[in-house]
C-alpha cells in the first residue's frame, strides 16, 4: 500500500500546484505512450481503476477509459444517474466504498469547487481530476500543452489566448496555471460578465482583435444560459462580439492555430467552417488526450 506522502505525489488535483520537471515529465511520458503502435500494453495488468463521474461528460470519460484499457486495466466505470448517489449517499462514502473493493486509483469528475481536495485527504489511492466545479481540469490542459509542443516544438515564448467564459472555465484555470509555469504568456478575453476578477492578477484581459494576434487562439465553450444578466443575451449577439468567425479568422497570422476544449456550440464561439480548417488543432487535442491521460493514469499508479 502506498503511504499518504506517496498517494499525494501521484494524485492529480490540479496544474496550480504541479512544478515545471513535473510536466514536463508527463509530456515526456506522454510522447513515449503517443509514438507506440501497439494499441493494448500489459504495464498496469491486474491493476484496478474506477472512472466515478458525478457529473456527465462522454467524451472526457470515454478518454479516460481508452487510455486506461490500452494500460491494460481493469475499468470501473460509475455514473452518479445509475448510482445510490441519486439516493442520498454522499460522494464520500461512493468514493470509500469503491476503495474498499480494492480499486488502485480514481478518476473524479464533480461538480461542486473544493470537494475533492478533501476526499483526496481522506483516501487511501491517488485521485485524478477529470473536472472539479469551476476550479480546474488539469488533464484537459495537460492535452492542450502536448498539442502546443507537437506544434510549435516547446511551449516557452509561445502567447496564448483564452477567449470566452472565463468565469466558469476550469480549463481556463488549468491552462494558465500550466502554460505560465511553462514559459507562455497568458492572456484572456471575455465579456464583463463572463471575466473572472479574481485571476486578473495573473493574466490580462485584452480585446478580441489583441486576443487574434497571439499564437494560438483558444475558444472555451460558452453556456450563455448560466448569466442571468449582462450585455449578451442572445448566441447571435456573443458571436458577433466575441466569436471566431470565418472573418476574423481570416486575419490571423499563418502561423496562428486554433484550439478548443470542446464540445464545441459551432456558429457561437467558433463558426462551424472553422472548425474543419487547416488552421483548427480540435480534433488533433481529442487524440492527444489518450496518451497524455496515460502518463497521468500510469503516473499515479506505478
Amino acid at each position: 500500500m502506498m503511504t499518504a506522502t506517496r498517494v499525494k505525489e501521484r494524485s492529480l488535483l490540479g496544474l496550480k500546484g504541479l512544478d515545471q520537471t513535473e510536466i514536463a515529465a508527463i509530456m515526456a511520458r506522454a510522447a513515449y505512450w503517443d509514438k507506440q503502435t501497439e494499441k493494448v500494453s500489459s504495464v498496469l495488468a491486474s491493476r484496478f481503476v474506477s472512472n466515478m463521474f458525478f457529473e456527465n461528460s462522454t467524451r472526457t470519460r470515454f478518454s479516460f477509459e481508452m487510455a486506461e484499457k490500452r494500460l491494460g486495466a481493469q475499468v470501473l466505470n460509475f455514473t452518479a444517474a445509475a448510482s445510490s448517489v441519486e439516493k442520498g449517499e454522499s460522494i464520500y462514502d461512493t468514493v470509500r466504498t469503491l476503495e474498499s473493493m480494492g480499486i488502485d486509483a480514481g478518476v473524479v469528475r464533480l461538480k461542486p469547487t473544493g470537494v475533492l481536495a478533501q476526499l483526496s485527504e481522506k483516501v487511501s489511492i491517488p485521485l485524478i481530476n477529470a473536472g472539479d466545479g469551476n476550479n480546474e481540469h488539469p488533464t484537459q490542459a495537460l492535452l492542450d500543452m502536448y498539442t502546443m509542443i507537437k506544434t510549435f516544438g516547446e511551449i516557452k515564448g509561445l502567447t496564448v489566448s483564452i477567449i470566452g467564459d472565463i468565469m466558469h472555465s476550469r480549463v481556463a484555470r488549468s491552462n494558465l496555471w500550466g502554460l505560465t509555469r511553462m514559459g507562455a504568456k497568458v492572456q484572456f478575453c471575455a465579456p464583463e460578465n463572463m471575466k473572472a476578477p479574481e485571476l486578473m492578477e495573473h493574466a490580462p484581459y485584452v480585446t478580441i482583435d489583441e486576443a487574434l494576434k497571439a499564437d494560438v487562439v483558444m475558444m472555451l465553450r460558452v453556456q450563455l444560459e448560466r448569466h442571468a444578466t449582462g450585455m449578451l443575451q442572445s448566441a447571435e449577439e456573443y458571436r458577433r462580439q466575441f466569436g471566431l468567425t470565418e472573418e476574423r479568422a481570416s486575419r490571423l497570422s499563418p502561423n496562428t492555430v486554433i484550439m478548443h476544449p470542446a464540445p464545441v456550440n459551432r456558429n457561437v464561439e467558433i463558426d462551424d467552417a472553422v472548425v474543419e480548417s487547416a488552421k483548427s488543432l480540435i480534433f488533433p487535442q481529442m487524440s492527444n488526450g489518450v496518451p497524455v491521460r496515460m502518463a497521468v493514469i500510469e503516473r499515479a499508479i506505478r
